[in-house]
């Protein structure tokens, strides 16, 4: 069995995300059929609790919107180009003895996430992003932005497909393993989602500083207890 939470938009909740975990039997190994077996079973879980239906935002997705929405495939806008957004919270990072390492930004996600400059600079104290000072509280509040800022150009056609027609309860990400990281692509939708249903969403994104306030007067739907494990992905 493993515990595994699944992300509804929420817009009175703190954080405007409510997330739920649940308990399913655990296929382990890698291969895509064993990945498909623990979506399901985690969907099925959620039908039980009135959650349904789900939308797994990741490659490993059945849904062409959910395959589209993975970080891994995402991009965002720098003053240079386009640059994938996992790159560009990994360049980001500014640790007690080095960084931001903004060369990361020119590789490729995996790459950029494996650089032993990111395990070797000490501990985690900030993001510095295009000018911009992000802080480690609330917790997600960087990768949140960088993801919303990714696919906001994209909103009418996400609209169409999540809310209009989809209309979907909420979203997982069968990767996400949250004892070990904080970051969600899956969260970082139910915010999406609920900050447009909110009406909420121009004014978040209008520029860093209001989407942190934002979401401090808001409060984090988690407790950030990361620093140490570097705020992984």
């Amino acid at each position: 069995m493993a515990e595994r939470p699944i992300f509804i938009p929420a817009k009175d909740a703190p954080g405007f995300v409510k997330e739920i975990s649940l308990s399913i039997p655990w296929a382990s190994g890698f291969a895509p059929v064993q990945k498909k077996k623990n979506i399901k079973a985690l969907h099925e879980a959620a039908a039980q609790r009135g959650f349904e239906p789900l939308l797994e935002v990741s490659t490993k997705s059945d849904v062409v919107a959910g395959q589209h929405l993975s970080a891994f495939h995402l991009k965002v806008q720098i003053s240079k180009g386009e640059i994938p957004l996992e790159s560009a919270f990994q360049g980001s990072k500014v640790f007690e003895r080095g960084g931001p390492y903004t060369d990361l930004y020119e590789m490729d996600p995996r790459t950029a996430k494996r650089d032993p400059r990111l395990q070797e600079s000490g501990r985690l104290i900030r993001f510095e992003y295009e000018g911009h000072r992000f802080p480690l509280h609330p917790a997600t509040v960087f990768y949140d932005w960088l993801y919303l800022t990714a696919i906001y150009p994209h909103r009418e056609w996400l609209n169409n497909r999540l809310t209009e027609k989809g209309n979907y309860a909420g979203f997982t990400d069968i990767e996400f393993n949250p004892s070990k990281s904080i970051n969600c692509q899956a969260r970082s939708c139910a915010l999406f989602i609920a900050l447009m249903q909110k009406g909420l969403l121009e004014g978040a994104i209008k520029s860093p500083e209001s989407f942190v306030t934002m979401m401090k007067e808001q409060g984090s739907s988690r407790i950030a207890k990361e620093s140490d494990r570097q705020l992984s992905f």
